[in-house]
């Protein structure tokens, strides 16, 4: 506290000699107290501002203990859900849907029937490619069974009438045909010459006017007829004495040849050639069968692997064709019938700096942000063997399968996964967040009696979280510093800045 002191007020006539001498003592006194007054302002606030946050801070500083224990090493990396499998299901052909089995959400198995298309036109043509190959099988058993017993014989009868036909031919006229034929010319003449009795008495009973015309034109078409017929059978008698002519041995010769040549392929049954190119016209046919016969097979549709109908891009009634680009379920064809999905799968970017600890086999657990507190297990499938590089981030693509019998997880999800990648048992282990860099090396302040600490440089191993394993440096027992007095942590691992 700083007392003022208020002078007693002197008249001048007052004032003596000793009474000056007073004056002067009282301000020095005055004097002293504002000294002393300023001295103690001054400690009060150094005490406030540098003293109290020394003591503070030391009384702040935390410490952990240094022990041996079991290190978990865990991987931890983002990723999302995918089917393992998707495709745009649609027919091979354009045509019209006929009827739709399913709708989204639903789950089918492999070779289910999804959907029918209209295969009405197909079945026509069906039936003409059957009706091809029957007449084509039809055909190759003809030639295999050769020709009838019938057909045989009746070559055979063909071949005996020709070859008699020969040996008359080349045995000539019999003596009783010439004289047959010699009878038959006496006979006309006779016809002939009694014919021209009659037409010369009719003619004489016409120029008297006995007839009429018409009586007498009828004898005389009779004597022109017998007349004829006496040049036929003098001719036929010529014909009989003169015997065969060279040209009609010839002819019916070579006509006997040609039966005994259709006799002997009637006995010798169908050439290999033929019955090839008939069993061949049965392979055209059963092809042409088979093909429409597929194509209407292909207007069932059916499942190509068993997962979930993700979505519906057509109904009955509607016109669609086969997709010709890339199938998703996010980016389907409006042609597509709909979109398959197959069980879902993790697919997750694990950094460079760990893919090493990642193996085949290895359990997962798995986080999904849409359900807090869930947690889901599965194993590691594949490993990409190309990195990814992302704004010059560097990381490999890790799938996990993830049983989810009640569909929980759906295409497109964020999770986090936690690989296990194994545990270091019995090692020193310190708190992350303790160790920094110190002249080019890496340690953690130890804390001495006093409040005092000392650098240690140690060598690290596997860091976890926030633990990270000790190699050497430390014996186990000490305390290392968590926080860190003014002016001791010269230099972060964090970031590697002085703080």
């Amino acid at each position: 506290m700083t007392i003022a002191l208020k002078p007693k007020e002197l008249k001048p006539k007052e004032l003596k000699p000793n009474g000056l001498s007073k004056l002067k003592a009282n301000k020095w006194l005055l004097g002293l107290l504002i000294l002393i007054s300023m001295i103690g302002v001054g400690y009060l606030t150094y005490y406030q501002l540098v003293v109290v946050p020394q003591q503070q801070a030391k009384l702040k500083i935390q410490t952990a203990l240094v022990k041996r224990g079991n290190l978990t090493i865990a991987v931890s990396a983002n990723g999302t859900v995918e089917p393992e499998r998707s495709v745009n299901v649609s027919p091979k052909t354009s045509g019209i849907l006929k009827q739709l089995l399913v709708k989204e959400g639903d789950s089918v198995q492999l070779g289910q029937v999804l959907a029918y298309m209209d295969a009405s036109n197909l079945q026509g043509q069906l039936r003409q490619a059957q009706g091809n190959l029957a007449a084509a099988e039809a055909n190759v058993q003809k030639l295999l069974n050769g020709n009838r017993t019938q057909d045989i014989a009746t070559a055979k009868a063909q071949l005996a009438e020709q070859d008699a036909n020969l040996q008359k031919l080349l045995n000539g006229n019999r003596l009783q045909e010439v004289a047959q034929a010699e009878a038959q010319l006496r006979d006309a003449q006779y016809a002939l010459r009694q014919a021209n009795d009659d037409l010369k008495r009719n003619q004489e009973l016409y120029n008297s006017g006995a007839i009429a015309l018409q009586s007498l034109n009828t004898f005389r078409t009779s004597r022109d007829r017998a007349q004829t017929q006496v040049k036929q059978t003098q001719a036929a008698a010529s014909l009989m004495r003169s015997g065969t002519r060279p040209e009609e041995i010839i002819q019916a010769e070579a006509l006997l040849k040609q039966k005994q040549e259709a006799l002997s392929l009637s006995q010798a049954g169908s050439r290999p050639e033929d019955i090839q190119q008939a069993r061949a016209q049965v392979a055209a046919a059963e092809g042409a069968v088979q093909i429409i016969q597929t194509d209407i097979n292909d207007m069932v549709i059916r499942a190509p692997f068993s997962g979930i109908v993700a979505r519906k891009f057509a109904d009955p009634g509607s016109f669609v064709t086969p997709t010709t680009a890339g199938s998703s379920v996010s980016s389907a064809s409006s042609s597509s019938i709909l979109a398959l999905a197959s069980t879902n799968q993790i697919v997750a970017q694990v950094a460079e700096a760990n893919i090493a600890q990642i193996r085949m086999g290895l359990v997962a657990t798995i986080q999904a942000d849409a359900y807090p507190g869930k947690t889901f297990t599965g194993q590691v499938t594949q490993i990409a063997t190309q990195s990814d590089v992302v704004q010059n981030v560097t990381s490999f693509e890790v799938k996990t399968s993830v049983p989810d019998p009640q569909h929980l997880l759906r295409s497109g999800m964020n999770v986090t996964v936690d690989f296990k990648a194994g545990e270091l048992k019995n090692v020193l282990v310190v708190p992350t967040g303790a160790i920094v860099q110190q002249n080019n090396s890496q340690g953690v302040f130890v804390a001495k009696d006093k409040g005092d600490s000392v650098f240690v440089p140690i060598v690290v191993g596997t860091t976890v979280n926030d633990k990270t394993e000790v190699k050497s440096g430390l014996t186990g027992n000490e305390h290392v510093l968590l926080s860190f007095p003014p002016g001791t942590r010269k230099v972060s691992t964090a970031n590697g800045r002085r703080s």
